[in-house]
């Protein structure tokens, strides 16, 4: 099973930025997509953004236009820059791969946006 080491998350101010941090280990070829998903307290974990196959992305409807995934292959991490933050974006933030060994998460790191 893929490890997955997570970072970035903390506080920040309303309007402000953070990235987060993936680094997965193995073989990046036997990853095929990798993603964040977040849960707030009291509601369900959503999937946040996901890039597949390093090239296609997806973005939940409320972080389009100030959240971008991408992925490094040299160093197999994957990262989230949230720009532009609100108070709804507070959440743990998790990191989810599928690859040919199955699903992989992360253990979660905290993003609370102060209004």
């Amino acid at each position: 099973q893929v490890q997955l080491v997570e970072s970035g998350g903390g506080l920040v101010q309303a309007g402000g930025s953070l990235r987060l941090s993936c680094e997965a280990s193995g073989d990046p070829a036997n990853i095929f997509a990798m993603a964040w998903h977040r849960q707030a307290p009291g509601k369900e974990r959503e999937m946040v953004a996901e890039i597949v196959d390093g090239s296609r992305s997806d973005y939940l409807d409320s972080v389009k236009g100030r959240f971008f995934i991408s992925r490094d292959w040299a160093s197999n991490t994957c990262y989230l820059q949230m720009n532009k933050l609100e108070p709804d974006d507070t959440a743990i933030y998790y990191c989810f791969v599928r690859s040919w060994d199955g699903p992989s998460w992360g253990q979660g790191t905290q993003v609370t946006v102060s209004s």
